[in-house]
């Protein structure tokens, strides 16, 4: 029995994707396994979007030729779609797949026997038209959900449209028999991720179904306590959703809308299809529905042409924001994006000071949003993360807490009541009771 280990770059989706090509290889008979434990094969998928992907595939090639000299290394993902040729002269690869192909590796390279060359099995992205199921278990105590894949948006900034291909959706109906399969294993939350999932229901290049019809049909699945949904463009977040979720026993209040910047005029530059209004409405939206809910928001710092004024547009606009927490990027140039052909750039250096400026209003909101929330009583999904004698998870609206380890507790749903703020930034719970788990 040969022995296979996988490891994964970049976002939920490819998590999603990992796991799923990992249960293929299980099915075939193969034996999943650590990428310490000299596997006789090394699967790695890549991702486009982090920074200084290739110094990243280059280590891992490294790491895994030194964990097993004569193993069979493939890469696969956003990254082997963008550079097949360039990933394929590294050192100890032997097989690239793009985005059309990774789906299908044990059909294309059969014994996975290490030969002369690297195999390149990476057509133009206009073949990857499929959607391919995926989801993870057993991986994590959450599973993620791919709904979609792709995008036809375009922004200046980003490679994602020539990695992944053109928005395309799975149906419903399959969509909620995966649901169903989730629902007997042990898995309590759920996240829905995708390229840009609020533009669900495209089915060979035509919108058939739509991102509403989806998450009203997942709410009656049985035997999940939790869907989470996760980021959404705020074009694409209706006044409709938002009152579904607000009502729902099952969806969660927690919304991870990209804002990217708080500029009107480098909304525009970017590309983006919203202004800074629009976003302030969904938010306040959300936040009178759901007062206790968690927001994060995206944004991107030192955009070419961003002057100090427009910076400080968008710091004040996060500010005053009822935003909860905030993901940072400086931005990096990308080949074949139309960004990377813009004037006015940005200094490394000043992009860094700015990145450091917004990291660390995002503590403070955070902070804030912590502290609004302290007397209240949620449910923590409990998980297998124990550091010093203490447990760890997550409430509906995305409060990370802290309590005493308990066994009995990893991967159960429990009512907590948020008592303080620690020295490490999380919050600190009442005792759960060992005896009465709760389950959503």
């Amino acid at each position: 029995m040969k022995k296979v280990a996988f490891y994964t770059l970049g976002c939920k989706l490819n998590y999603a994707e990992t796991s799923t090509i990992s249960r293929m290889f299980e099915q075939k008979g193969y034996q999943k396994v650590s990428f310490d434990d000299r596997p006789d094969i090394f699967i790695i998928n890549t991702c486009s979007v982090t920074e200084n992907a290739d110094k990243k595939c280059k280590k891992l090639v490294r790491e895994a030729k030194k964990i097993s000299p004569n193993g069979f290394v493939a890469i696969i993902g956003c990254y082997a779609q963008l550079k097949p040729k360039e990933i394929s002269e590294i050192s100890g690869v032997d097989a690239v797949l793009g985005a059309a192909e990774k789906f299908r590796l044990l059909e294309l390279l059969d014994d996975f026997s290490v030969q002369q060359e690297a195999r390149v099995f990476a057509s133009g992205i206009q073949e990857a038209q499929a959607f391919h199921q995926a989801f993870s278990i057993h991986d994590r105590t959450r599973t993620f959900l791919k709904v979609q894949d792709g995008c036809n948006y375009g922004c200046a900034f980003c490679t994602i449209p020539l990695a992944r291909g053109k928005s395309r959706s799975e149906q419903i109906e399959n969509l909620l028999e995966s649901a169903r399969q989730i629902a007997t294993t042990e898995v309590k939350e759920v996240v829905l991720t995708g390229v840009n999932i609020g533009d669900f229901g495209i089915q060979d290049g035509k919108r058939k179904e739509q991102f509403i019809d989806l998450i009203r049909a997942l709410d009656q699945v049985n035997g999940i306590d939790r869907f989470r949904i996760s980021s959404i463009e705020p074009n694409l977040l209706t006044n409709e959703a938002i009152s579904f979720v607000a009502q729902s026993e099952r969806f969660v209040p927690h919304f991870h809308i990209p804002l990217q910047s708080g500029s009107n005029f480098l909304l525009r530059k970017m590309g983006r299809r919203y202004l800074r209004e629009l976003y302030q409405d969904r938010v306040e939206k959300i936040k009178t529905l759901m007062p206790h809910c968690g927001i994060g928001a995206d944004v991107i710092v030192g955009f070419p042409g961003e002057t100090e004024e427009h910076f400080l547009e968008t710091y004040d606009f996060l500010k005053d924001l009822p935003v909860s927490y905030l993901h940072v990027f400086a931005y990096s140039e990308r080949a074949n994006t139309r960004a990377a052909q813009m004037e006015e750039v940005v200094p490394i250096k000043v992009r860094n000071q700015r990145s450091k400026m917004l990291r660390i209003l995002s503590e403070k909101k955070k902070r804030a949003f912590y502290e609004e929330n302290l007397g209240k009583t949620f449910q923590v999904l409990f998980e297998d993360d124990i550091e010093d004698g203490k447990m760890h998870g997550f409430t509906e609206n995305y409060i990370r807490v802290r309590a005493k380890y308990d066994p009995v507790l990893i991967n159960e749903i429990k009512t907590v009541t948020l008592t303080e703020i620690n020295d490490k930034g999380t919050v600190e719970v009442w005792e759960p009771e060992q005896e009465i788990p709760v389950h959503g």
